[in-house]
């Protein structure tokens, strides 16, 4: 296996209460049958804080709203259950920042299963999708962003970071239904890109 369907932030307090989290759920929904049957690791990633707090930043606001908005973002609550139905075969990522590999194992579990390619989806495109592209491929994965499999509270942000960022920084956008589970080549020879 060398290719790995990353899956970011979509739990129960997110799905539930920011709208534009929802709308990609069906297509992840049909998308994960297709990327389990070709051999992908499907990897799901929530974000959660200790419950007392010890891992919130003194000073950052934005996480300090997160955490007082109570269970829908502290670990062991239904608010951090995952969205999408989780199989065996799949590993489950708790992270406490940003990316999907601060400060957690996912580099670990992907080195360990062989994986040298990373197609993320999940929310917000301007947030845990961009900070999680850019890390991955820091840590040397192609990378590829499934533009419908993402979304962001903001329309223009979503569309700015698929259609000019992530392509200049040389991941692969692609739509869902254009994403084949196997090692891309250069972003300008993948189809649907």
């Amino acid at each position: 296996m060398t290719t790995a369907l990353i899956i970011g932030d979509l739990q129960q307090g997110i799905t539930g209460s920011y709208p534009f989290a929802r709308q990609v759920l069906p297509r992840l929904g049909e998308l994960l049958p297709r990327a389990r049957s070709a051999g992908a690791l499907v990897v799901f990633v929530r974000f959660a804080f200790r419950g007392n707090g010890a891992d919130l930043l003194r000073d950052n606001a934005l996480y300090r709203t997160f955490y007082e908005a109570g269970d829908a973002f502290h670990e062991g609550t239904a608010g951090t259950e995952l969205a999408l139905p989780v199989a065996d075969q799949d590993v489950v990522v708790l992270k406490r920042r940003t990316s999907a590999f601060a400060g957690t194992d996912l580099d670990l579990v992907l080195r360990a299963r062989g994986v040298d390619t990373i197609a993320i989806t999940g929310v917000a495109t301007g947030a845990m999708v961009a900070a999680t592209a850019y890390d991955g491929a820091d840590r040397g994965y192609r990378v590829a962003v499934l533009r419908d499999g993402c979304a962001d509270g903001d329309p223009a942000i979503h569309d700015f970071f698929m259609d000019a960022v992530f392509p200049s920084r040389g991941f692969a956008v692609m739509p869902c239904a254009a994403w084949h589970p196997e090692p891309l080549g250069h972003p300008a020879r993948v189809a649907g890109s």
